[in-house]
């Protein structure tokens, strides 16, 4: 029997030792399992886009067919649009917890319809939902607590230490076998279960290899403060006690008040204000002259320029013009809120390089792509995707063109080309 078995039954004998274990790997099939259960349902939701949009666009089509109004068609014609998970995005589900991963789009202004849905609880979002993520960074520290707070020090407090560093291969050789046993275990009740979820995700090997890198040096690091901790020769309840606290302060306190200092130094419109000022700059068109606004229109778009003037009844390529400039109206807000919150997200990813736990989850979110890059992402393939909506309408719209039957299949088709495979 190796010195290592030796140890391992040893620790095995320990009932705290081994409940920890159990519980944590309890907790990791929860959270995989919490975590898969949530990705199948944003799949299956995604998946039944194509039959509802097709029972929702025959509708609009029989309305509009009686007319053949383009115009129509541009105002009672949603586009989905949808942000597919990642194959890792079990094990992180970061921004996709709190953002739309559908939504359904119209030819009109396009940023009220972006930011009507951008608003989600801080303090919920900040801890982030029971995945795998959430265990690794905010438990998987308070097992390292469990099994190394009294390495060294229940061996001094029995009596046996001096026995045992005077034992051949004992002393140093000794402390590290018992790390490394207890390393190997907790390691791996947190890396088999999610090897085997990943594999059954469909994760690209790089990805995998990544988190399970990933695992060991956030584990590494917590044993390394233990072991600094133990060197100072307190009591086990004292090491405990010290491990406990420097967990509340590196995963909880320190990374809370720096999320706090991060957003008043990086002071950022909200959504919803963005939305707003939309809906008003939408709704002013209304109390101006319709030739005042078809003259910014045209300024901006000369393409369009050729249209036939309004005349007096209502037509939609006014309509669609106002939306237009109200979109154009808040672009600067827009861009300043895009960037503030990039800065953000810049600031707190250095924050990682000081704090593991900030490390470790932005990593995370960055290999599952749910992080704010993709949600960014996301709204890019949605702007590039409303552009060809309207010019799509426009040219029916402007050049009054008859909007028949055929032309609803001429609509153009959300791109889904650039969905995530670039883990697999």
């Amino acid at each position: 029997m190796s010195l290592y078995t030796h140890e391992l039954r040893l620790l095995l004998r320990q009932r705290l030792s081994l409940f920890a274990l159990v519980l944590l790997a309890a907790l990791t099939f929860a959270a995989l399992g919490a975590g898969m259960a949530e990705v199948a349902r944003q799949r299956a939701a995604i998946a039944a886009i194509p039959a509802a949009q097709a029972e929702d666009i025959g509708a609009v089509a029989d309305y509009v067919g009686r007319t053949q109004d383009a115009g129509s068609a541009a105002y009672y014609s949603f586009h989905p649009t949808w942000d597919a998970p990642a194959p890792l995005a079990f094990a992180a589900l970061g921004m996709r917890d709190v953002s739309p991963y559908i939504l359904r789009v119209r030819a009109l202004g396009l940023e009220a319809q972006i930011y009507d849905g951008d608003t989600f609880n801080p303090e919920l979002a900040l801890p982030g939902r029971f995945d795998f993520a959430f265990v690794l960074v905010f438990l998987a520290p308070l097992f390292v607590v469990a099994l190394f707070h009294d390495l060294v020090s229940s061996e001094r407090e029995a009596g046996r230490a001096r026995t045992l560093e005077a034992l051949p291969r004992g002393g140093s050789a000794l402390w590290r076998r018992r790390t490394a046993v207890r390393l190997a275990l907790l390691w791996s009740v947190l890396a088999l279960p999610f090897l085997v979820a990943a594999i059954v995700e469909g994760v690209g090997v790089l990805a995998i290899l990544a988190v399970l890198a990933l695992i060991a040096l956030y584990l590494l690091f917590w044993i390394g403060l233990a072991a600094l901790i133990g060197r100072l020769r307190w009591s086990s309840v004292a090491n405990a006690a010290t491990m406990a606290a420097a967990w509340l302060l590196l995963v909880l306190i320190v990374p809370t008040l720096a999320n706090v200092a991060i957003d008043r130094a990086v002071p950022v419109t909200e959504g919803a204000e963005i939305a707003l000022a939309q809906r008003e700059a939408v709704n002013h068109a209304w109390d101006i002259p319709r030739e005042a606004t078809m003259r910014r229109f045209y300024a901006n778009h000369p393409e369009w320029a050729g249209s036939a003037p309004l005349g007096t009844a209502f037509h939609y390529k006014w309509y669609l013009a106002f939306h237009q400039n109200g979109d154009e109206h808040v672009a600067a807000k827009v861009a300043a809120y895009r960037a503030g919150l990039e800065r953000r997200d810049a600031a707190a990813r250095s924050l990682g390089w000081l704090l593991p736990s900030v490390g470790v989850q932005a990593a995370l979110t960055r290999l599952a792509e749910t992080d704010l890059a993709a949600q960014l992402a996301y709204q890019d393939r949605i702007r590039a995707f409303h552009t060809r909506l309207r010019e799509f309408y426009y040219d029916y719209v402007f050049a009054d063109k008859a909007f028949d039957a055929a032309a609803f299949d001429r609509a153009p088709r959300f791109d889904t080309g650039a969905m995530s495979t670039r883990m697999r």
